[in-house]
This record gives structure tokens, C-alpha cells and sequence, in this order.
């Protein structure tokens, strides 16, 4: 029986992923801290069936405390896929430290464990925001110029950077995967999709920063989900960052609408000043996933967001 470490399994991703593992009989311990950046609630219903299996095992701790993992973990890892991260562009504005304490420190930490236990294979969460406002559409992995303006982007980039290192000096396979707007059921509940949607349901207006023609990659969990298993299997070179995207966009006015058809309900909208740290567009090329991972995309947006409504109306 394989056994894969997973940090932040109690999220949105890392419960899906697990989900998954479990049923292809896996063995799974999931490091989760339950930070507070939203309700704890959600978090222990998302890995609530997880504890039916007896090779799942849940340790609560921080992964900015690497003697207390030492101490916490058994170390005997096929894998490790590392998704635990200070989550959101806004946020991180407001407290640059602690997600560099969290993103940077934390993913070393794994690093450091990985090197430490003798883990080959380092699955690492990264994100669309490292690409920052660039004109070049749609993104490529060997576009090298990387601006990104937020710290939480920083700190991703940091991430990536810092895996290659560990990767070169100690023959960790180490594969970057960039996440391009996951949505789908238990998605987190400040993302807009998930925000809007209750918003429209309460007959509460919905913030529109800027003019409503930003766009976004929006990509389904189980595609997400289907990457990232293919990237947790794949033995070919020793570092990689590969896009995990749906390889199409959808404005934020767009997204809207496709909301009120799915709920029924015409939204009011309440527009808003621009976002500091917020890019006008995201958009990945996925011909790399495509010849690395056999990963092709195969939930459209629209479908994507009817199961999403359909999850909501049953967890409402």
C-alpha cells in the first residue's frame, strides 16, 4: 500500500485529492493546522468521511514547527504533495510576514523533511499568480518573466525556486504545479464563485472590483485533482512547473451571468474601485500538462458551475 503525506488535506484541494486516494487505496496522512483564515467547521465537514477508512490518518499541526513534525510524523512517505499555504492575493497584503512564515518557512520545512526521511517525489501547490500582469497569453511555464504583485505570489514563486534547489542537491523529483482559479464543490468561501453565489441566493449586492472585464482561467476540481495524481505518478525529469488550467477564459461580468442562469436569480451589482495586487487577467496554455501528464481538462465551465450549484443547494 502506497502512503502519501498531504499538507492541508482538510481544504478545498487537499479533501478532494484525498477522496481520491482513499479509494484507490492509498494509505493518507493529512497535516492540517485548521488555520483560522475561514471557519473550522467547513474544514473538519470536508474530511469528515475520511476517518471511515483505516489507513487515513489526520495530524494537527503547523508546518511552520518542523521539530514537532519530526516528532508528529512517521516519515515512511511514497510522496509528499504539500497544498497547506496562507491563501488569498487581498489578505496577503494586509500581512506580507506571515505569508512568508507560512509559505516560504513551511514549504522549506517539507523540503527539509523530504530530505530528511529520503522522499523522491515533492508534489508542491502553486499558483497562477506568480505570472503577475503579463501581457503574453496564454501563460507558458518558460515565459521567465515572472512579476508578480502580491506577496502571496512572491511567496509561491519563492516555493518553486527553493524546490529546485532541494531537487539539484538532493535528487528530490520535484514538480510545481500552477493552479488557475480551482473551483467546484467545498470550494473556499471567500473565492467569488462560491461568495457570489450566496450573495445572489441572499438577494445581497455582489462587489465588482473595476469594470467587470477581468478574466479568469477557471478550472474544475476534478481536472485539478486528475493533474495532480498524474504528477504524484510521474518519473520522468527531476524538476518541473507545469500549468493546471481549463485553457479558456471567462470575464467576471461573464461569470456572473453564468451564475444567475444556474441559481435563477438576477444578481445586483455593486461596482467597486480596482483591487491592489488583483491581475486584469489569467489564461494557461496546457500543451506541457498535456505531453507530461496526459492531463486534459474535460469539465467545461458551464457544467463545472451547475455541479457547483447543485453542491450548494444541498449544503446550504
Amino acid at each position: 500500500m502506497k502512503h502519501a503525506l498531504i499538507t492541508g488535506g482538510a481544504g478545498f484541494i487537499g479533501s478532494h485529492l484525498i477522496d481520491r486516494l482513499l479509494a484507490e487505496g492509498w494509505k493518507v496522512t493529512n497535516v492540517d493546522n485548521f488555520d483560522n483564515f475561514y471557519d473550522r467547521a467547513i474544514k473538519e465537514k470536508n474530511i469528515k468521511a475520511h476517518f471511515d477508512y483505516d489507513n487515513y490518518v489526520l495530524v494537527e499541526a503547523d508546518i511552520r514547527d518542523l521539530d514537532n513534525l519530526k516528532e508528529k510524523l512517521t516519515g515512511d512517505y511514497d510522496v509528499i504533495v504539500h497544498l497547506a499555504a496562507k491563501a488569498g492575493v487581498r489578505p496577503s497584503i494586509k500581512d506580507p510576514v506571515t505569508y512568508q512564515e507560512v509559505n516560504v518557512k513551511g514549504t522549506q520545512n517539507m523540503l527539509e523533511l523530504a530530505k530528511y526521511w529520503g522522499v523522491r517525489q515533492f508534489i508542491f501547490g502553486s499558483s497562477s499568480s506568480v505570472y503577475g500582469i503579463n501581457p503574453n497569453v496564454p501563460w507558458k511555464e518558460d515565459d521567465c518573466v515572472l512579476m508578480p504583485i502580491s506577496p502571496y505570489a512572491s511567496t509561491k514563486v519563492s516555493g518553486e525556486l527553493m524546490g529546485h534547489v532541494y531537487s539539484h542537491l538532493y535528487e528530490i523529483r520535484f514538480i510545481a504545479l500552477r493552479f488557475f482559479t480551482v473551483y467546484g464543490p467545498r470550494q473556499r468561501p471567500d473565492l467569488a464563485i462560491h461568495k457570489f453565489a450566496r450573495k445572489i441566493m441572499k438577494g445581497e449586492p455582489i462587489p465588482i472590483y473595476g469594470d467587470g472585464s477581468s478574466r479568469r482561467d477557471y478550472t474544475y476540481i476534478d481536472d485539478i485533482v486528475q493533474g495532480i495524481r498524474a504528477a504524484m505518478e510521474y518519473k520522468g525529469s527531476m524538476y518541473e512547473v507545469i500549468n493546471l488550467g481549463n485553457n479558456q477564459t471567462v470575464s467576471l461580468l461573464e461569470m456572473v451571468k453564468t451564475l444567475e442562469d444556474a441559481l435563477g436569480i438576477k444578481a445586483k451589482l455593486e461596482f467597486l474601485p480596482p483591487q491592489p495586487g488583483d491581475v486584469p487577467q489569467t489564461w494557461a496554455d496546457v500543451e506541457k500538462a498535456k505531453k507530461y501528464l496526459d492531463y486534459i481538462p474535460s469539465i467545461p465551465y458551464n457544467e463545472g458551475i451547475r455541479r457547483f450549484i447543485k453542491w450548494l443547494n444541498n449544503h446550504n
